[in-house]
């Protein structure tokens, strides 16, 4: 069944926003692709047409809220009312906080957290007159756990879960049929390990159960349509939740031992390497990044998660079975 709906990607040059466009697309659906690298952006919007799907690119920093608001404009003219809006654009610095400055700091929290206060804004200025629509956000186990060399990012994760709270009860008051759904994701094999400022003497590398980009876009498209108030990808962001809400101390030491070790690959970082927390990165990388031997492309976890209603009739049915079998044996 072909999915007619208006999908705005903010992030949607690269990584999981462009394997999300792709997704989408496969459905049919109209998309706007938000990001700021025209090149990549075009290419993005060719393989959407390729696939089945419509799309318009709108160039725009999502740290700057008129940006945002004139892209949702241009892709209202273009295709009508917009039914989806998934804030995804994120960046990061990874060293130690003494080495970070306040500037890169700022940059961090205007990015990846204000840049979903704006796309938000700009979704609930056009959802709420109509009374529907669905607004993503696209969160992290770092949104619950904050581990050493990545604060500014940790920070801003944890700002968007405070800011998605807040946001759900207000709709709740309001009686609103506008839905959010904060989609919680483990490591994924982007191109931002390449990308991100790096004040660590190695290139930056993903902490825990690396999953591919599809991972992600499977996890996001099923949260457009089944919107709960939080979705989590991994069994290893379901854990890192649960354990940091019992034992955040244990944590504390755990991640103070192996946490800098982790983040970090074998090979040198070159001191000329380009970053993109002000620009973006000169190229089109596409949607994976350089880990996909390590990376996983299932996640039973995700598998069980959406179809746990079948899942629990399943077992209902072979707990009566099984029952019904020691009763006649009696």
């Amino acid at each position: 069944m072909k999915d007619s709906r208006v999908v705005v990607i903010t992030g949607a040059s690269a990584g999981i926003g462009r394997a999300t466009a792709r997704a989408f697309a496969a459905r049919g659906a109209r998309i706007g692709l938000i990001a700021r690298n025209a090149e990549a952006l075009e290419n993005a919007r060719l393989e959407v047409e390729a696939r089945g799907g419509e799309a318009v690119i709108a160039i725009a920093d999502v740290a700057d809220a008129d940006a945002v608001e004139r892209a949702a404009q241009n892709i209202e003219t273009a295709f009508g009312p917009i039914d989806v809006w998934i804030n995804n654009a994120m960046t990061s610095v990874l060293g130690p906080i003494r080495t970070i400055t306040p500037d890169e700091f700022r940059r961090v929290t205007e990015v990846t957290y204000l840049g979903v206060v704006h796309g938000t804004l700009a979704a609930l200025r056009r959802m709420q007159p109509r009374n529907e629509g669905v607004i993503l956000q696209i969160g992290s186990t770092l949104a619950y756990r904050g581990i050493p060399l990545q604060a500014p990012y940790c920070a801003a994760k944890h700002a968007i879960q405070g800011f998605h709270d807040a946001l759900l009860s207000e709709l709740l008051h309001d009686k609103s049929n506008v839905r959010v759904c904060m989609v919680n994701l483990p490591a994924v094999n982007t191109p931002q390990f390449r990308w991100i400022r790096n004040h660590m003497p190695h290139k930056p590398k993903p902490f825990g159960t690396i999953f591919e980009p599809e991972v992600a876009a499977q996890a996001i498209v099923w949260a457009s349509e089944h919107p709960r108030r939080e979705l989590n990808v991994g069994w290893g962001t379901s854990q890192a939740i649960i354990a940091n809400a019992f034992a955040p101390g244990l944590l504390d030491h755990y991640l103070a031992r192996i946490g800098y070790d982790q983040q970090q690959s074998d090979e040198p970082e070159p001191a000329s390497r380009a970053d993109n927390l002000y620009a973006p990165v000169p190229g089109d990388a596409g949607a994976h990044g350089v880990f996909g031997e390590q990376a996983k492309s299932v996640s039973p976890q995700l598998v069980a998660n959406t179809h746990r209603g079948a899942i629990g009739a399943a077992a209902a049915v072979v707990g009566v079975v099984v029952l019904a079998k020691l009763i006649t044996r009696r």
